[in-house]
């Protein structure tokens, strides 16, 4: 079993820039891909980014493409979200999956384990 937690959440003014770390439990973490997805208030979950399990491959949601970077330390057992250039619609809450397998994943239902998330809210 994997357990993900995903810091790093906070308020921040538009145009500002945040990191969300996601620590993972266990000793399977490099064989894991990873991805972050997010969920707004009344919308539903959404893709934000993927990376694969050595870092090589990453996808990213349109909304998120040059402003977005995911990336991961198998070392520590971390993966990362970097936001830059944020906007009042990057609020949401930020959640950290990941999947049993080496190739990344745009879809949620590909995901098996998932942390509880963190809120990131972006002021106008």
């Amino acid at each position: 079993q994997v357990q993900l937690v995903e810091s790093g959440g906070g308020l921040v003014q538009a145009g500002g820039s945040l990191r969300l770390p996601c620590a993972a439990s266990g000793r399977t973490f490099s064989r894991l891909s990873m991805g972050w997805s997010r969920q707004a208030p009344g919308k539903e979950r959404e893709f934000a980014a993927a990376i694969n399990w050595n870092g090589g491959i990453t996808y990213y949601a349109d909304s998120g493409k040059g402003r977005f970077t995911i990336s991961r330390d198998n070392a520590k057992n971390t993966v990362y979200l970097q936001m830059n250039s944020l906007k009042p619609e990057d609020t949401a809450v930020y959640y950290c999956a990941g999947r049993r397998a080496a190739g990344a994943a745009r879809w949620a239902a590909e995901y098996d384990y998932w942390g509880q998330g963190t809120q990131v809210t972006v002021s106008s």
